[in-house]
């Protein structure tokens, strides 16, 4: 028997329960795999709310990111073999000892990047990844301002946008935060708890505004993340950590400059095994070039979902957390 956290409802921390469950079988093209490092990211917040909708129903098991070691391949399986180091990032289920999972969805892992390096950065490195250079391209001439710099995904991002040589806006709520962002490559950092960010952005840029802004706040930070964009500029929604975005109007994106607005997602960025491995490739490449270092700040046992889940939900983490089996 392995041990995993399910929940049988939606709800808040407590419904998150360390159950015995059955030793997983493999199937046609699946990979059974004993997990060394889980990432905590607010997807799983989102999941265990009941916000997003799970296809599987319930009981649920969270979790979409983690490192570890093959142990067994099902029929058809070519690419894998036992005691292959793997890690994923799009595929739900990860808060378990070990867990069956499509061999689609895992990537083998290079010699350089350790198990928890590597649970907490796939799902949020190839978050930035696909941020940075394609939902918005950026280049050494893009202005760009992004929410929650000092978090998982900020922080890779930060890294990332200085190494291309672009100029970041990070916006934070502490002096705490403020200097994880600094040290994360941000050229300004603007604490929101102390300033306007809207008039602190119109400063910074001498009343240009960015060509694009990154949110994954949502709630507190719509409709003045309009208001930092030049006229044509991106606003690109891909999180809601303070709530959704419920009074988004289109007339908005006429008023501040026909601007133009889109809500990403990983999935659709990955949604071929060739997209996958080419945003993979690149998150590899930056983190072995050390240009993006992936810092695990936090470490709760697996068995302590709960109690991470209250951290990061009460944004009393920085960067990434890893759960340990």
């Amino acid at each position: 028997m392995t041990h995993a956290i399910l929940l049988d409802e939606p709800g808040g921390p407590e419904v998150l329960q360390w159950r015995e469950i059955d030793d997983p079988v493999p199937g046609e093209g699946d990979l059974i795999v004993r997990h060394t490092a889980i990432g905590l990211n607010f997807i799983d917040t989102y999941f265990r709310t009941g916000l997003y909708k799970p296809a599987t129903g319930y009981p649920l098991i969270l979790g979409n990111e983690a490192a570890g070691v093959v142990e067994e391949v099902g029929p058809g399986v070519t690419d894998f073999a036992p005691g292959d180091r793997i890690a994923y990032g799009f595929s739900i289920g990860a808060y378990a000892q070990k867990r069956k999972m499509p061999a689609s969805a895992a990537l083998k892992l290079p010699d350089g990047v350790d198990d928890r390096t590597a649970a907490a950065m796939m799902l949020k490195g190839m978050t930035a990844r696909y941020l940075l250079c394609e939902t918005y391209k950026v280049t050494p001439e893009t202005v760009l301002l992004f929410h929650a710099a000092a978090g998982g995904v900020g922080s890779i991002a930060g890294q990332w946008a200085k190494a291309i040589g672009a100029t970041t806006i990070g916006t934070v709520g502490s002096a705490a935060k403020a200097e994880i962002a600094k040290a994360n490559g941000y050229t300004h950092v603007i604490n929101y708890a102390e300033e306007n960010f809207v008039e602190r952005v119109k400063e910074i840029t001498g009343g240009a505004g960015c060509d694009v802004v990154y949110d994954s706040v949502g709630r507190e930070t719509y409709p003045h993340s309009l208001e930092c964009l030049k006229p044509l500029g991106l606003y690109a929604l891909f999180g809601q950590s303070s709530g959704t975005v419920d009074d988004f109007s289109l007339g908005d994106l006429a008023k501040y400059g026909s601007l133009y607005a889109t809500r990403p997602s990983l999935g659709s960025y990955i949604a071929t095994r060739e997209r996958m491995e080419a945003n993979a490739a690149d998150l590899f490449a930056m983190v072995a070039s050390g240009k993006v270092k992936i810092p695990v700040e936090q470490t709760f046992a697996l068995k302590d979902a709960a109690e991470a889940h209250r951290a990061l939900e009460g944004r009393k983490t920085i960067g990434s957390t890893v759960l340990i089996p």
